[in-house]
């Protein structure tokens, strides 16, 4: 059983590595928003996480896990599997800590990903199919040459460093009621969670998923670890089944206090009202914690919430079609 204090102390642990390190992670601004609050009558403060280095949270849980590898492991090197916001996290992490990275990568990534993944200095490595073909082969071969395969979820550093997001909340609002996460794998949500429960038990963690790929929300309602058919999101960054053994389910189990699903127009809409309301973009997965915060709030009238703006790393064809 994964206990909330020890995530906790974790992310406390979290928290001190990066104080020593030269490239820490952003303490990135919490704001009210007048606009929703009046819309949803709840008191909603905006987590400004697209403004995180490499443009998603992933930065924290990345580095954290970096820094946490012993010195041997760091010259080993270290390898992930990713072409978006984890690829991107892991380079610049392994750039600030001088650690040899690999990043393998599906042969249809693209080609703007991959120039940004590359001028960070890792080394890319391109497989034939799919993200899962490129996640397979990249822990195979960690395993074969005694390397460090950096999971963008399903371990524990990893969580603990998304969770110093929680960290900040309570210093910057320490009269919080709840949160809003859009959630993929669980090592955002389970992070930010398991601080906020072990400081706060009685604040509100609401997960948000798209209907079209509700994966970790489905396994919580059958009680283990299930495959789900999904089917094409706006939210590609929280799109994608849980693995059999990943760490963050438990973690979710105890956390999440409601789940809300919501449909692509309402993960649309709130991406293009940010953009013209807030002159903001934020990617697909924050539209996700947006809309749902929007369709739930009714319930939490008058309360302080807090809603995780996780990315805002959005191809420019994407955001195109969403204008026009």
């Amino acid at each position: 059983m994964n206990s909330l204090k020890g995530i906790s102390q974790n992310v406390l642990a979290a928290v001190e590595r990066f104080s020593h390190c030269p490239t820490p992670p952003h303490r990135t601004l919490l704001e009210r928003n007048n606009r929703l609050s009046e819309l949803t009558g709840m008191q909603v403060f905006l987590k400004h996480e697209q403004m995180q280095l490499t443009g998603s949270f992933k930065y924290r849980g990345a580095l954290n896990c970096i820094l946490s590898l012993s010195s041997t492991e760091r010259a080993a090197g270290a390898l992930t599997a990713s072409s978006g916001n984890h690829g991107m996290a892991c380079a610049m992490a392994a750039k600030a800590a001088s650690v040899p990275l690999t990043v393998y990568v599906p042969e249809n990534a693209s080609a703007l990903k991959l120039k940004k993944i590359g001028s960070l200095g890792a080394t890319i490595k391109k497989v034939a199919g799919d993200c899962l073909n490129a996640e397979t082969e990249a822990r195979m071969e960690a395993t074969k040459q005694g390397k460090t395969y950096i999971s963008p979820y399903n371990n524990h550093s990893v969580m603990a460093g998304q969770g110093t997001i929680g960290v900040e909340l309570l210093t910057q609002l320490p009269e919080l009621d709840a949160v809003f996460i859009a959630v993929g794998g669980g090592g955002l949500i389970g992070g930010v969670g398991a601080l906020l429960k072990a400081k706060r038990p009685d604040i509100k963690v609401i997960g948000c998923w798209p209907s079209n790929s509700p994966a970790m929300a489905r396994c919580l309602e059958a009680g283990q670890i299930i495959q789900v058919d999904e089917s094409p999101t706006l939210s590609d960054g929280t799109a994608g089944n849980v693995e059999d053994n990943a760490i963050t389910f438990e973690v979710c189990q105890q956390v999440i206090d409601e789940k809300v699903l919501v449909t692509e127009n309402e993960i649309r809409n709130q991406m293009l009202d940010m953009l013209k309301n807030e002159q903001l973009v934020v990617e697909g997965a924050a539209g996700v914690a947006l809309a749902g915060a929007i369709k739930y709030g009714s319930a939490l009238k008058g309360k302080n919430v807090a809603i995780i703006l996780c990315g805002r790393n959005i191809a420019y064809e994407t955001l195109f079609s969403i204008i026009t």
